[in-house]
């Protein structure tokens, strides 16, 4: 199984700023994430919260139980060092995806606490991000660089 766990605002994918994030809805993506990981003969577990506590506790809760982790943090990805201590102790994959290009965006936006804890990181591919997310973890990709080649090496 894989996580897709999504943070603060999430709950309004497809109505808050689609200019930004698309008109499809959290509901649609999980949807998504579902065909996708059934490719692999995988499931996904989705959940969304606008309150860090229970994500954090989510994070405890799935650690020692997933394949991997699909997260889109938020805000959180720009504030919480707490959401980063969790989150390094899931004993598998991390993948930190973001709708926007973040880098293109505000300049609070450019830093992450999540980042130098993740197996990798999507931005700017809208929700097609989490099933690129999916595929790294099902693929085993995740924590390997791609060389020349193309083909994936260890860090």
């Amino acid at each position: 199984m894989i996580a897709i766990l999504n943070g603060p605002n999430l709950n309004l994918l497809g109505k808050r700023q689609p200019q930004i994030y698309g008109h499809e809805t959290l509901e649609d993506l999980h949807r998504r994430c579902e065909r996708r990981a059934e490719r692999y003969g995988m499931t996904v577990d989705c959940r969304q919260t606008n309150h860090e506590g229970q994500m954090i506790d989510w994070i405890h809760e799935l650690r020692t139980s997933v394949a991997g982790v699909v997260m889109n943090a938020g805000g959180w990805t720009h504030t919480s060092v707490a959401l980063r201590d969790a989150l390094v102790t899931v004993e598998a994959p991390f993948i930190e995806v973001h709708i926007s290009n973040v880098h293109a965006r505000e300049d609070f936006r450019h830093h992450s606490y999540l980042s130098a804890v993740a197996a990798g990181v999507i931005a700017g591919c809208g929700t097609l991000g989490y099933e690129l997310a999916i595929d790294v973890i099902a693929e085993g990709f995740a924590g390997k660089t791609v060389g020349v080649s193309g083909e994936p090496s260890a860090r």
